[in-house]
């Protein structure tokens, strides 16, 4: 095999250069990383506790409170009380929350294409699906 980088190199080198380049496009909606985020976790599934969010994107979940306060008070997500365990707190996206998501995510997803347009296009689909795979091994996995 010949000499190349690290993986971990590249793909930290690749993941700095595009988190760079996500920011000035969710600064122009408001957002922090974190805020993109949760509300791309929240989708538009049902309600989710905050505990689960946390969870799911890897977040403490006493750390991502002041991204929901923030997020709510923008009017971009609900938290309502569980009826089964008044406690926790259901989370959802309203309209606005959908809107604004959906407009960062075109936003980034445009930003996407001028990286991909670097690779061939026979390469791009291939390259897309490895990304994928490997994307989704557990942490600790290989």
């Amino acid at each position: 095999m010949r000499d190349r980088p690290d993986l971990a190199a590249m793909t930290e080198t690749l993941s700095r250069a595009l988190v760079e380049a996500e920011r000035p496009v969710l600064e122009e909606h408001g957002l922090t990383m974190w805020a993109y985020v949760v509300l791309l976790a929240l989708g538009d599934r049902p309600l989710r506790t905050q505990a689960a969010l946390a969870e799911s994107i890897g977040a403490d979940k006493t750390r991502i409170i002041a991204v929901l306060d923030g997020l709510q008070g923008r009017g971009l997500i609900d938290r309502v009380p569980d009826p089964g365990d008044r406690r926790a707190r259901l989370l959802s996206l309203t309209p606005e929350g959908r809107r604004v998501r959906d407009a960062a995510r075109a936003g980034i997803r445009a930003m996407e294409e001028r990286v991909l347009a670097r690779l061939a296009e026979e390469d791009r689909e291939p390259f897309l699906r490895s990304l994928r795979t490997l994307s989704a091994l557990p942490p600790g996995s290989p």
